[in-house]
């Protein structure tokens, strides 16, 4: 956990650090924001920000946003001021901590970031296999590929593998390929030098720098732009990058992990991806099975999210009836550990009896699983993603028309979420990302973006 504090918070500044330190998180102190966003460029990267509420909370977030920089912010302020904490909240902070600093306070808020990121939880022997070949390759440098369907833990993995490895004292940096426009993503790895584009306003260490001696994860590298797979195919072996309009290369040292929902030698066939960068990334690959195949991993991981969930949400932690047990086993899971943890935060805040029962478990339309069971195969959900109702009356309509609307309720279907919406349809990020174009251009109100919910498992 690296932790940047900005500001003095109100002479607190001691302790604050003191009380991360003893947590294991890594400490880093600026006095302003300017100053913190010069040491962000410089590849001093931080998985989350405190800062000073007497500062301007709205210019860090908004200057966060504007280069890209993902970065959770936390506030601090003298007492339970109630009127700094819900300025700082609209101004975009993610919590208000009260200063004198408690420490278990700021323990609760690093174990939020980190979230046990990289906690494998599993029972299932199809699971062990791979867990034990990951604990296997995890203290080589070697480059790994992590294959699998949406949802079923693939960043878990890269960061399980980054923690049992030596480079586990250094940073781990995960870089979304299909959340960033191919435009912004040279930019986004390489760094770039101030005045080498439109909006460039300072040099800034792309993320191969940032990641320098730790662990560089590539999600979802299937979306890459096959131009831009050539400069990535270099950097790995030269280990040497070229920031944008850098007069000369930089060397790296950094350990890849690259991860794909699609079948990278298909990709290769039609011409979508370098057959010569997948054999550098696929020195060892590990392909995470399905949910659906790990029927022993359902009910451990069900009780890890109620768990989880009812901490988090302040209620009373029900365990699971065995009729909803066993549902859980029958379901499909088209969504995999993703989709469960979903279901379950559902429950949590759905429960009002002793116990989690059946009728307490739906789905996001609010059908319930027992019904979704007991559908024909024609109406369970499409692979990587949850039921989509098939559309009547199609008779006297436009194949565009009728494509329009399944792309627009698939969305809305997945509150926003480009990458789900993609995985249902059975479409690249890319294709969905230009039909949204232009449904936008044609004056078509499309769902606001919402790729948050893809961080979880």
């Amino acid at each position: 956990m690296r932790l940047i504090i900005i500001g003095t918070l109100n002479g607190q500044i001691g302790a604050a650090t003191r009380i991360a330190l003893q947590r294991g998180a890594k400490v880093s102190q600026v006095e302003d924001i300017a100053q913190a966003m010069n040491a962000l460029r410089s590849g001093r990267g931080a998985d989350l920000a405190m800062i000073d509420v007497s500062l301007d909370v709205k210019h860090l977030v908004d200057s966060l946003k504007a280069e890209r920089i993902n970065l959770p912010v936390v506030a601090c302020g003298i007492g339970n001021d109630a009127r700094a904490a819900v300025a700082a909240i609209r101004a975009g902070a993610k919590e208000y901590l009260p200063l004198p600093p408690d420490a278990d306070l700021i323990a609760a808020v690093l174990e939020a970031v980190a979230e046990d990121s990289h906690q494998m939880i599993f029972r299932d022997p199809a699971m062990a296999q791979v867990v034990k070949l990951a604990e296997q390759i995890a203290p080589s440098s070697a480059s790994v590929l992590i294959t699998g369907e949406s949802g079923t833990g693939k960043e878990v993995m890269a960061r399980f593998i980054h923690m049992k490895s030596p480079r586990s004292e250094r940073p781990f940096v995960s870089v979304n390929c299909a959340a960033i426009p191919d435009t912004l993503l040279e930019s986004e790895l390489f760094g770039h030098e101030k005045g080498a584009f439109t909006g460039a306003v300072a040099r800034r260490l792309g993320k191969f720098e940032e990641a320098n001696g730790g662990t560089l994860l590539l999600d979802e590298i299937s979306e890459m732009d096959v131009r831009l797979q050539a400069k990535l195919l270099r950097a790995i072996q030269e280990r040497e990058i070229d920031r944008i309009g850098g007069s000369k290369p930089v060397k790296v040292d950094i350990r890849v992990i690259a991860t794909s929902n699609r079948n990278l030698a298909e990709e290769v066939a039609k011409g979508n991806f370098r057959e010569d960068l997948l054999f550098r990334l696929n020195v060892v690959n590990l392909k995470l099975p399905p949910l659906r195949t790990r029927p022993a991993d359902i009910e451990l991981l069900a009780n890890h999210f109620v768990k989880k969930y009812a901490e988090a949400n302040g209620v009373p932690e029900r365990p699971l009836a065995p009729s909803t047990i066993e549902a859980l086993r029958k379901a499909p899971w088209r969504g995999n550990v993703r989709e469960l943890e979903n279901t379950m935060h559902r429950a949590v805040l759905l429960a009002m009896g002793p116990q989690i029962e059946l009728a307490d478990i739906r789905l996001p339309d609010g059908t319930a699983l027992a019904d979704a069971i007991s559908q024909p195969a024609s109406a369970q959900p499409a692979a990587g993603g949850e039921a989509v109702p098939v559309m009547p009356n199609l008779v006297g309509r436009t194949v565009a028309d009728v494509e329009r609307d399944l792309i627009i309720d698939t969305l809305k279907h997945c509150l926003g979420n480009r990458t789900h919406a993609a995985n249902i349809l059975g479409i690249s990020i890319r294709t969905l990302r230009n039909k949204l174009k232009q449904y936008s251009d044609e004056g078509v109100a499309i769902p606001a973006a919402n790729e948050g919910a893809r961080a979880t498992a």
